[in-house]
């Protein structure tokens, strides 16, 4: 029956959400194989369409549409596929006893073809014995002959109600091996156990997938860190050496920009492998709270051993990552002074430029002044010539007119008057551009 309420569109997806991580109960004794597959964010389609050729093989239902994880009945063999945000996990698990803990294990039941197409990459591969505490107790000899006398890391876990031995290293036949004895826990309990364990394998292979990447981006920091600070002494040298605003500049800002730009593609690459790992330790840690250890005397727990080697391995990525960002601050702040530089080396020559526009228009302003006076010069020159023609032609005529007298009165005039014009012009033209 429909609530009369109207509901979050989300609301029933955070609940599942809560539910995504689940797990079964295991009876011991039993055995386990967990494969973990990298696939990327985008991997879900392949991944699902592989389940689904699974669950076809054995005759298993097949759902319409799978979530984040999916648990079907194999006949014999359980299966609970979960997928995680970039990787995606297969337990399959086998009840019942056993002649050994870690031969042919319950992966060899699978079609070979199917596993040779598994999308994406492994990067766990896990057998798991659970032994019943019926069973035997095994001696300090018989687990190191089923671990290949490695050494051995082991505890009590869940409070003293179980023990768990691994060396945590990749065994010929692939797998790593992970021993687990039930000393007094319920079968939901033990379910859990095991899970816990799985997901503490899956995600301290996760957290290291990170640290190749740092020691690589490490040494190409390092080129990127003497070339920065290459640039950096050539900046503080230049400007004694050249004047402002000489190729030498451009070519500095164009060498920054591509440092820079260098810098940030690393970033880009390998940001994401950084935090990821971070969140893939903090997952790791609390595993390892969960699993709540009690120590075997003799052997190294397993938060102590991988303390001891996560712990140095998330330092470093943390320190190549901050080393990046530090890289590229200190890039963006010489590509801004070299660019304060030029834009001050434009600026200056902005100004001598306008101081040399400033001197041409005085000088053209004396020109300008010269060639009014001899204007009015030749002005007044053809003015009383003309006069003279006048008085010349009127005096031929028989008029008592001295036209030598005549051109000599009128020469002031003539000037006075082309002096005057050329003024009247002049202000017109100025008044114009004014407006």
């Amino acid at each position: 029956m429909p609530l009369p309420f109207k509901e979050h569109p989300l609301r029933h997806a955070v609940t599942t959400e809560l539910h995504a991580r689940t797990f079964e109960p295991i009876k011991a004794p039993a055995r386990v194989s967990h494969l973990a597959f990298i696939c990327g964010e985008r991997g879900s389609g392949r991944n699902t369409g592989h389940l689904i050729k699974l669950l076809e093989f054995f005759g298993a239902p097949v759902p319409e549409s799978v979530d984040q994880y999916h648990v079907a009945d194999l006949g014999g063999i359980r299966l609970h596929w979960e997928r995680h945000t970039e990787f995606v996990t297969y337990t399959f698990t086998e009840p019942g006893p056993y002649r050994h803990p870690f031969d042919n294990p319950v992966i060899e039941r699978l079609p070979p073809q199917w596993l040779a197409a598994s999308p994406g990459e492994l990067v766990s591969a896990v057998s798991v014995a659970l032994e019943s505490k019926d069973m035997p107790e095994r001696s300090p000899a018989e687990l190191a002959e089923l671990f290949g006398h490695n050494i051995i890391i082991g505890s009590e876990v869940v409070g003293g109600l179980g023990r768990a031995w691994s060396d945590l290293r990749i065994h010929t036949d692939g797998y790593a091996r992970i021993l687990l004895r039930n000393e007094g826990l319920t079968d939901a309990q033990a379910g859990r156990m095991v899970k816990r364990v799985l997901e503490l394998n899956a995600y301290r292979s996760m957290t290291l997938l990170a640290l190749p990447v740092a020691r690589k981006v490490s040494r190409t920091l390092d080129t990127a860190d003497r070339r920065l600070a290459a640039l950096a002494t050539v900046m503080t040298e230049q400007p004694s050496q050249a004047p402002p605003g000489q190729p030498v500049e451009s070519r500095l800002l164009a060498e920054l920009t591509g440092l820079a730009a260098e810098i940030e593609s690393v970033a880009a690459q390998t940001t994401f492998r950084f935090e990821a790992s971070k969140a893939y330790y903090r997952v790791v840690k609390q595993r390892l709270e969960q699993l709540r250890q009690r120590r075997i005397i003799g052997l190294q727990t397993f938060t102590e051993f991988l303390d001891a080697r996560l712990a140095p391995a998330v330092a470093t990525c943390e320190s190549v990552g901050s080393r990046q960002r530090d890289l590229a601050e200190r890039a963006a702040r010489l590509t801004a002074l070299l660019r304060a530089r030029v834009e001050v080396s434009l600026q200056a020559q902005n100004r001598n430029l306008l101081e040399s526009m400033d001197r041409r228009a005085k000088l053209q302003l004396r020109l300008q002044e010269t060639v009014e006076g001899l204007s009015v010069i030749a002005i007044g020159y053809y003015g009383v010539g003309l006069v003279g023609y006048l008085l010349k032609g009127l005096e031929s005529q028989g008029l008592p007119v001295n036209a030598t007298l005549g051109m000599g009165i009128a020469m002031p005039i003539v000037v006075l008057s082309a002096w005057f014009f050329l003024k009247r012009v002049k202000k017109r033209l100025m008044q114009g551009h004014g407006e």
